[in-house]
């Protein structure tokens, strides 16, 4: 199998969805918030390769397990010091003792195999990242096009660009400048000349759709096309996005309707932004009548596609449809990642259904999908209805897994303890938000 063939090979291998402990992700059964939950040690500094393999070695065999970002941090520094090969030996021993692997050690190990010249290996990684239920990001992404390039394989590098372009990714500078280099270094000097202009012609339209410029960036496509250039799916996406940021889906869909007359194929991407304009307009019916048209055409939905309706329909409360779409997540081999659980986390605590909430949060951490600030911050917000004492605890819990609280969920539990008259308590989390540099003395 040729590189290439095998990151499209990654790219269709998504994992199956099973829920921990029935056939419904909607689990019942509450746990407690307590400290043992959340016990971890800190980080250990790294000076040589001794301490940092010896400080791994102690977090192998740590009950309860150490955080992901202990871990991680261990690998990142190796990995910056260039011990590829510890790094990948040390992941081998986490994998051993069943440790779940995340995005930022998959990616971290994934470096290392392109830095090692193993592009094989470093296709692998991504698809066991999205064997794990994960989703590369750009840098994941530019790491592999880096990797092709340091192995003279400039060929498969545009392959795999042209692979990601299908697939709907936008590529950012960082990528596009990897392949520019690629490209003068083989000699193909008109190509690499061409893959800038359209790097800066696509950015300035995506900056100005991003920005709500929707003008500004109609007149750089109408130069576009006075120098004879036909549009792309980017292109039309892009404008489809800053018509939808403006509230404005009527227009989105005019141009999703102008680019299908214009002889090309909406992919995934284009799908997506239109449902995702949908049902945050509430027209959430509109937007599952987009979702089974683009069943119809073959084109496969993908977890944002799901993540917008799945939000559209829980903002309006209807949980059977949002079951219904999880059992098709399921069965399209789609797992949930941090977006998903966040927003049926959010529905959870919001329709006064807490213990179905912390179970689904427990859930989501046993499945090896790391919360995040948001998700943190809804369960707090839950927690702080009737289970205070716990919600106080997720807080240092937070930081040490470098994700730190903002203004917003300390302002959340500074108004339940003053309601709880915990008056005390609430002084010493201004002084906590004073030190954090969130909030002025």
């Amino acid at each position: 199998m040729s590189l290439c063939a095998a990151g499209r090979y990654a790219f269709s291998r998504l994992p199956h969805f099973i829920p921990c402990s029935s056939s419904s992700i909607f689990l019942t059964s509450p746990f407690s918030l307590n400290p043992k939950f959340f016990a971890h040690s800190q980080t250990p500094n790294v000076n040589n390769i001794r301490d940092p393999v010896a400080s791994f070695n102690r977090l192998l065999h740590m009950h309860p397990p150490p955080s992901m970002p202990q871990i991680n941090k261990i690998l990142g520094s190796l990995a910056k010091a260039k011990h590829y090969r510890r790094v990948i030996s040390l992941f081998t021993q986490a994998e051993f003792r069943e440790f779940t692997p995340n995005l930022v050690r998959l990616s971290i190990l994934l470096n290392c195999y392109c830095h090692l010249g193993h592009m094989y290996s470093a296709f692998s990684m991504l698809g066991k990242i999205y064997k794990v239920g994960l989703h590369p990001d750009i840098v994941t992404l530019t790491t592999l096009i880096k990797g092709l390039c340091i192995s003279n394989q400039f060929g498969e590098a545009l392959d795999f660009y042209d692979d990601l372009m299908a697939k709907g990714f936008q590529l950012d500078k960082v990528s596009y400048g990897i392949l520019f280099k690629g490209l003068r270094k083989i000699g193909k000097i008109r190509s690499s000349i061409k893959l800038v202009r359209k790097m800066e012609r696509q950015l300035k339209i995506d900056k100005f759709c991003n920005e709500g410029r929707i003008i500004e960036a109609k007149v750089a496509i109408a130069r576009m096309m006075k120098c004879g250039e036909r549009l792309d799916v980017v292109t039309y996406n892009s404008l489809m996005t800053g018509y939808c940021l403006m509230n404005n889906v009527n227009e989105s869909k005019e141009v999703f309707d102008k680019m299908v007359r214009s002889g090309l194929t909406p992919n995934v991407v284009s799908f997506t932004i239109l449902i995702d304009g949908l049902c945050k307009t509430k027209m959430v019916d509109d937007a599952m009548a987009l979702f089974k048209e683009m069943r119809g055409k073959n084109i496969n939905p993908n977890i944002w596609t799901y993540n917008s309706l799945i939000d559209g329909m829980c903002k309006l409360g209807r949980m059977s449809c949002v079951q219904d779409l999880v059992y098709d997540m399921r069965d399209s081999s789609i797992a949930p990642d941090v977006v998903t659980y966040s927003i049926l986390l959010d529905a959870f605590c919001k329709s006064q259904s807490l213990d179905q909430g912390i179970a689904l949060f427990q859930q989501m951490v046993a499945q090896g999908v790391q919360p995040d600030l948001y998700t943190h911050t809804i369960l707090i917000d839950g927690l702080c209805k009737g289970m205070l004492d716990e919600a106080m605890t997720l807080l240092p819990k937070m930081k040490e897994n470098d994700c730190l609280p903002d203004s917003i969920t300390y302002k959340i539990l500074l108004q339940a303890l003053l309601e709880k008259s915990e008056n005390d308590e609430a002084e010493n989390l201004l002084h906590r938000m004073i030190d954090s540099g969130l909030l002025k003395p």
